[in-house]
């Protein structure tokens, strides 16, 4: 029988790039949220949107979800942030609570490293491009811990985690069996895995399947797709119908990372999308603008012409504010949705409030065209081909990629 997974992420790009790497072995695979979300699929990917809340909140968030849409027959994969953002150890710690009470044992295999996009664990200590995470732009823009330490970040949630080492994880396979065995049979309630390499992850898969019961996985999407690799025949998908359209794409960024607003430059200096800046301030004014934004949007893809929309950040943006202008933006657009032939939205925060607008009630995954950027099929009241990407992930000239593939494939209709 295929393996039936569940990933319960805290955003929705999160959910989409681990979804996406059981997409790439063949299995259906769909994303989901809200109090409807659910699917049935061989693999649900579920947006618990708990980035945003405090330690309590997104504990009891993920708790509920839990309790929802986790059955005997899947394996968890509870997908954090692999730069620590958001509240990864209270939402462990909930989980570990479920389960322990479910299954009468709980036990965490922790492996945040995604190193296709530079996120790497030494020590037990996070990484970014082989310098700690602390130095990182994303740490100073926006962080809940003290330090980058997984073993301290777990404390601070009252979880005791113990760390398996590279000498470990690159020794033999019955070794590294032996060495979580042991674990599982200590204090410890959770496994912290260093991992530099995708061939590290991919042992730390093997000798962790079939999981035993109450075992489930913590980390990023480089842990999915080990995940992914090693988990046997996947359930197959649906054939994928043609994806043609003579109108435009419209690409949506409201990420405030410095690798998203560098390729939003690049594509406005090389003229391959119309470029309609948003400001603010005339979002929280209220709808007054809107009806001229929608209308200039709207008649570009119309026209068949790929437009790209961006909320303008000045200065020291108020990070607060960020829920608020998505939702205005989303609000805003909403009327030009006929119009749209394909979507790319940058950003969690972006991607869930156009969805929900537009009425988008799932994402079926279909293929990941980079690490980290996911293209799949919307489902709800209108099915568009969607490319969605975490803000910091992508190099520069990664949102131009995104566009070329979109503008093939509405053109050309197929994979």
């Amino acid at each position: 029988m295929a393996t039936r997974w569940l990933v319960l992420a805290d955003d929705l790009t999160g959910a989409a790039d681990c979804a996406i790497a059981f997409a790439q072995q063949g299995a259906g695979a769909v994303v989901s949220w809200g109090l409807e979300g659910a699917g049935s699929g061989p693999v649900v990917s579920y947006d618990a949107d708990s980035r945003g809340l405090s330690a309590p909140a997104a504990a009891d968030r993920h708790r509920q979800a839990l309790l929802r849409l986790l059955g005997p027959d899947r394996i968890l994969l509870k997908k954090i942030d692999s730069t620590l953002r958001g509240q990864p150890a209270a939402e462990t710690a909930a989980t570990l609570d479920v389960l322990s009470r479910q299954q009468g044992r709980a036990f965490g295999i922790l492996a945040p490293a995604f190193p296709a996009t530079g996120r790497t664990t030494s020590g037990g200590h996070v990484m970014v491009n082989g310098r700690p995470l602390e130095e990182a732009e994303v740490w100073q823009r926006d962080h809940s811990y003290a330090s980058a330490d997984l073993v301290a970040v777990m404390a601070e949630a009252g979880v005791a985690a113990a760390l398996l080492p590279l000498s470990v994880i690159r020794g033999s396979e019955a070794g590294l069996r032996a060495a979580l065995a042991g674990l599982m049979a200590g204090p410890a309630s959770v496994a912290v895995c260093d991992a530099g390499t995708e061939e590290d992850l991919r042992r730390i898969a093997r000798a962790s399947l079939p999981a035993a019961p109450g075992t489930f996985f913590i980390g990023s999407a480089g842990l999915a797709h080990a995940l992914a690799a090693e988990a046997g025949d996947p359930a197959q998908a649906d054939p994928v119908p043609s994806l043609t359209s003579p109108d435009g794409t419209l690409m949506v960024v409201g990420s405030l990372a410095a690798a998203s607003r560098t390729g939003v430059r690049r594509l406005i200096a090389a003229g391959a999308m119309h470029f309609v800046p948003v400001e603010p301030e005339h979002l929280l004014a209220g709808p007054e603008q809107d009806a001229a934004l929608c209308q200039t949007v709207r008649g570009l893809l119309e026209a068949g012409q790929d437009v790209l929309v961006e909320i303008q950040m000045h200065g020291t943006p108020d990070l607060s504010l960020g829920p608020q202008l998505a939702r205005r933006l989303a609000e805003a657009l909403t009327p030009a949705l006929p119009a749209i032939g394909a979507l790319a939205a940058t950003g969690g925060e972006t991607a869930a409030a156009l969805l929900a607008a537009f009425g988008v009630r799932g994402i079926r995954l279909l293929e990941e065209l980079e690490p980290g950027v996911a293209l799949g099929l919307t489902l709800g009241s209108v099915s568009l081909p969607l490319v969605t990407k975490a803000g910091a992930f992508g190099d520069e000239d990664c949102l131009g990629r995104i566009a070329t593939r979109l503008r093939d494939l509405r053109l050309k209709g197929n994979l």
